[in-house]
């Protein structure tokens, strides 16, 4: 009995100092099937409707989300579109256009950083600063928060959880790579093979040459439009699931 009381404090003891150690650190951490007291990050909404969710991440880009705005309007799909605070500053009148025709803005953070090398209360102030430029230029605030790269981490956690931003990531299958302009009919394909109602599909509008990413994004709505999908805001894509 008492060897076995020892070596239960032992793993006790190990396992908080793991527990203390990443959340110093800030590493990321597995969440699939686990909350660790937090909400779970959004990857996909259950419902048997033929609905998708498109999300963009890294703009505004004065060329690049303008381009998308186009097709988005040409298929009548709405998007949801993860800015970064300080891009929003820079392409004002973009933000503008994209509240002005329907379509969802997400928290991005504010200067796009790498989420291992931020403390909690320094995402925090990202996360602060990016909610208040959206709203002074729509007059809402953003409801999701993506951080960069989709990396899990307890700073993030504990950052989204304090600002009251659900997370929301993407469909495990439905990251179309675009960033690194594999072609456009490789993004085409990846996207449209394995398609599924509820999904989330991963695209950037940045600074970068997103030429492959606007081809791509006509030819999917095009096809999954044909076999009867519909593309909606992350906001109704949940609201989906909730009834």
């Amino acid at each position: 009995m008492f060897t076995n009381k020892r070596y239960l404090l032992l793993f006790v003891t190990v396992f908080c100092f793991v527990l203390l150690f990443c959340t110093a650190s800030g590493s990321s951490i597995p969440t699939a099937g686990r909350t660790y007291g937090h909400a779970e990050p959004l990857y996909h909404v259950n419902t048997k409707k033929k609905l998708i969710a498109l999300t963009f991440d890294d703009g505004p880009h004065p060329v690049y989300t303008r381009r998308v705005l186009k097709i988005l309007d040409k298929h009548k799909a709405k998007a949801t579109f993860f800015v970064v605070g300080e891009r929003a500053k820079w392409y004002a009148p973009v933000i503008r256009q994209i509240h002005r025709r329907g379509h969802e803005i997400g928290n991005h953070t504010f200067t796009h950083p790498h989420m291992k090398h931020i403390t909690a209360e320094q995402l925090q102030e990202e996360i602060r600063k990016t909610d208040q430029i959206v709203h002074s230029l729509t007059g809402t605030y953003p409801r999701f928060f993506r951080p960069p790269g989709g990396e899990i981490t307890y700073a993030v956690l504990r950052s989204s959880e304090r600002q009251k931003h659900p997370i929301a990531i993407w469909s495990y299958h439905q990251d179309s790579r675009d960033w690194t302009h594999p072609g456009t009919a490789y993004i085409v394909s990846k996207v449209t093979s394995g398609a599924r109602p509820g999904d989330i599909v991963l695209f950037h509008d940045s600074g970068l040459d997103q030429s492959q990413t606007i081809e791509a994004v006509d030819k999917v709505l095009t096809i999954l439009s044909k076999q009867g999908y519909r593309f909606v805001t992350l906001s109704q894509l949940l609201h989906e699931q909730k009834k």
